[in-house]
Order: structure tokens, then sequence, then C-alpha cells
């Protein structure tokens, strides 16, 4: 009986260990690392795993053993003894050691986790319900991420897509090898700005700054959400970063300083008799700026074209409209959002918006 537990605990073990191929299909683990302190994280998760197992088939092994060879229908009597100094000493010394091995890599990987000093790039990262804004200090390029995942796909009216529910209209773009300062807040509620494949996650917490760091090791798009629970459209908050070279970033740079340009520059720049869709045209401006939350309803919105939903902001009358879609009200950020929005915009919008409600 004994030979066959045995046996049978070792076909175990051995599956465990050289039967890799045939877990290669299952994610039972972190994600893959691709920022320099993630592999460091993900190394050392690793290793404290095998220490845990180890300890768990040393100390269990010992225990079943024991039940197995000193039970008393094979015969076995107890020992009568009192302490054994010997053995206290050991099961005191040994797990220290094993503490300490663990602790000296893990403190080193926790101090490197904390230290945002001498950042090549500092982005702040603003939560609001449910959308995410990218301030780039040192650039002067600010822009909000929305959720790009169609409604068709959401209300089950179209398949889902590769991304479903982590793609976004305007990524976080940065260099690879560089390491990037993320200083993060809340414009309403607490949100928390997570990227596994990263390494990163920090709360971002209205009226406080929190700052982490990642630098990026390889090129892609990666991909996390807001992991605080922060109201009903939780899970359409999620987050992109994408991994450039540092001539493709510097080339994104400008593109970003040539279309969020303040709309006097814009205008200055444009051809005489040139007439922007952002002069005043109120439903291109809808559709850019409005329509993710006034044609879905999302955190509130009043549905575009609902009267009954539409008649008491309408009754207050337009002016009010103008002054709480250029400051924010309620869940409605300043300007949707959209800061580089000239007035003349938000009154074209609005106007177009009450219209279609009457």
């Amino acid at each position: 009986m004994t030979r066959t537990i045995a046996q049978r605990l070792f076909a175990a073990l051995a599956l465990l260990f050289i039967g890799t191929s045939a877990w290669a299909d299952y994610r039972l683990n972190l994600q893959d690392q691709h920022s320099e302190l993630g592999k460091t994280i993900y190394d050392l998760h690793s290793i404290i795993t095998w220490i845990c197992v180890w300890i768990f088939v040393v100390v269990f092994g010992f225990m079943l053993v024991s039940l197995i060879k000193h039970r008393k229908s094979v015969g076995h009597k107890a020992a009568q003894f009192h302490e054994n100094t010997v053995v206290e000493i050991l099961w005191t010394v040994i797990p220290v050691i094993i503490l300490v091995v663990m602790a000296i890599p893990a403190t080193k990987a926790l101090l490197a986790q904390r230290d945002t000093s001498a950042p090549d790039l500092t982005v702040k990262v603003t939560g609001y319900q449910w959308k995410w804004h990218y301030d780039y200090l040192q650039e002067g390029v600010g822009f909000f991420s929305n959720l790009s995942t169609s409604r068709d796909q959401i209300e089950g009216k179209a398949p889902k897509g590769e991304h479903y529910l982590l793609e976004v209209d305007n990524p976080m773009v940065v260099p690879i090898g560089k390491k990037v300062r993320v200083l993060l807040t809340a414009g309403d509620v607490i949100h928390a700005w997570y990227v596994p494949s990263l390494a990163v996650k920090q709360d971002a917490i209205p009226g406080f700054i929190k700052d982490t760091w990642f630098k990026a090791s390889d090129l892609g798009e990666y991909r996390g959400q807001c992991a605080e629970l922060c109201g009903k459209e939780h899970g359409f908050m999620p987050i992109v970063v994408k991994a450039v070279p540092e001539e493709d970033y510097r080339r994104w740079i400008g593109e970003q300083k040539a279309k969020h340009a303040p709309a006097e520059q814009t205008a200055a720049a444009a051809p005489a008799g040139a007439s922007a869709a952002s002069a005043g045209d109120g439903k291109a401006v809808y559709e850019k700026t409005c329509q993710m939350c006034h044609a879905t309803g999302l955190a509130n919105a009043p549905k575009f074209g609902d009267k009954a939903a539409w008649g008491p902001r309408v009754a207050q009358g337009n002016a009010v409209l103008y002054e709480h879609a250029a400051k924010g009200f309620k869940t409605m950020p300043p300007k949707g959002g959209n800061l580089d929005l000239a007035d003349a915009d938000i009154r074209a919008a609005v106007d177009h918006m009450v219209e279609a409600a009457k």
C-alpha cells in the first residue's frame, strides 16, 4: 500500500514538472511581462511560488509518511518524550532562513517599484466616470481616452471583436526603453489605473496625487482596465498603452500638438474663407464629442432626441445648457471632455441636441 501511494505521488509530481506542453494553452499565471520591473516581479513570483510548493511537499510528505508508517494498526508504539531542543531549534531557524531568503529580493523589488525618480517622461492621468484623461506635462499634449467598442457589440447585436471592452479611441503612447512616471488623480470617485502586462497599478483618488512608473521593454499594445469599482459603467473603462520606437513617439507628439492646437491657432493657420467643421457645425461636434454619452444614455446623459428626458432641460433655457456644457455638470466633464472645443462649437452642439428634442 505504501509503495502504491508513493508511486502515485511520484507520478503526479513528474506530471507537474515535465508535462509543461500539456499546460501550454492554459493561463494560470501572471500575464507575460513587457517591462523591466514586471519581469523582475514575475521571476520573484515564480521563485517564491516554487519555494512554497517545495515546503508544501516536504511538510505534508513527512506528515503522510508519519501517518502511514507510524500508525497503530501496523503495531507502532508512540514514543514518550516531553521536548527536543534540537528539533525546536531546527523548526525555528529553518523558517527564518527561508523568510530572509525570500525577503531580500522582495524588498529590492518593492523599493524599485516605489522609485519614481529621474523619469524620462511624466504623464498625468485623471480618472473620470468613465474615461481617462492623459496630460503629457513636458510636451503640452492632453486628450481623453474613451471606450471604442461599439454599442452593437455591447448589446449583442454584432459579433464581439478581438479586444472587446479593451479598446479605446486614443491610446496612451510611450517610447520603449524610457522610464515613464505616471501621476494619478481622479475628478469624481476613486478609480485605479491597472495594466497587468506592464506590472503597473495605482489608485486614482480625488484630491490626491499618487504616482507610479513603468518602462516598456517591448514594442506592442498593452491593455488594462480600471481596477476599482467606480459606478455602473466601471467595466467600460479600458486602458491601452502603446509602446513605440522613439522616432515614432516624436512623430506622434507632433501630430497630437497639431491636432489639439488651440482654436485661435487653427483659425489663424486656416486658408482665407475656409470653414472647418469646428466653426459652429453642431452636428459634427455632436458626433465627435457628445455622441458617445448622449446617443446611449451613458452616465445618465439624456438620450439624443428623447423629448421626455430633454423637456425639463430645454425649459431651463439654452443659456443654462451652454454653461453646463462649458463648465461641466454632474458626471459630465467640462466641454464633454474635449477641452479644445471653442465656445461656438459648444453652443452649436447644444443647439443641435435641443432642436432634435423638440
